[in-house]
């Protein structure tokens, strides 16, 4: 990611292959936020991690004396600490739609995902996790056809969920049939925005290569 010049009392500590820490990564990125990004090794964690996060795990994001470890919070406090781009609606209603639907992106297809990235997983359940998350999509494929962004004239914190995931897709073994052209021309919409391109790691651009 590009960090801009001045020094950075930010520090995020990011798994160059989760989604999770990606979702975060570009709303770093939209916001053009100075920011040492430090790749770690999930298996191989920093010590200097555990006397900061009580979980132990990435991603964390370090602000001077605040320390956060849940990513729809970190993200959500980018959006505050950091104003321009607005990345959640002004108004309550819509605001609490959208984190809704983060919500139910986050358990109606990050779970699935998580599933069949996880080593521990056999091969049928990992087999019917990419079928469920394919039709998943597919059933609101309508909904991408209708707005330049996921339900939103305006790129926000809705799409910064969504893309890591179709940026996964092949990696993941689903692909969408051709009737999901509506989802597959809003992800290149988002894929080619320059603060999605900022956002990836090595290893996530070769997911694609």
């Amino acid at each position: 990611m590009a960090v801009v010049a001045k020094k950075s009392s930010m520090i995020f500590f990011s798994d160059p292959a989760d989604h999770y820490c990606h979702r975060v990564r570009i709303v770093l990125a939209e916001k053009g936020v100075a920011v040492d990004v430090q790749n770690v090794n999930p298996e191989n964690l920093p010590r200097e991690l555990s006397d900061l996060n009580p979980y132990n795990n990435v991603p964390t994001l370090v602000d001077r004396e605040l320390v956060l470890y849940e990513p729809n919070v970190m993200m959500e406090y980018l959006d505050e600490r950091f104003p321009h781009p607005p990345l959640l609606p002004v108004y309550p209603v819509s605001r609490a739609q959208s984190r809704l639907m983060m919500h139910r992106i986050q358990k109606d297809w990050c779970a699935l995902v998580d599933t069949i990235l996880d080593p521990r997983t056999k091969e049928t359940p990992a087999a019917r996790a990419r079928k469920e998350l394919r039709e998943s999509l597919m059933a609101v494929e309508p909904i991408f056809a209708e707005m330049p962004f996921f339900m939103s004239e305006e790129f926000t914190l809705v799409d910064c969920c969504v893309a890591p995931i179709l940026w996964r897709l092949p990696a993941l073994g689903v692909e969408l049939p051709k009737q999901g052209k509506s989802i597959l021309d809003y992800a290149e919409r988002l894929f080619e925005r320059e603060s999605f391109q900022e956002s990836l790691s090595e290893i996530e651009k070769e997911m694609r290569e």
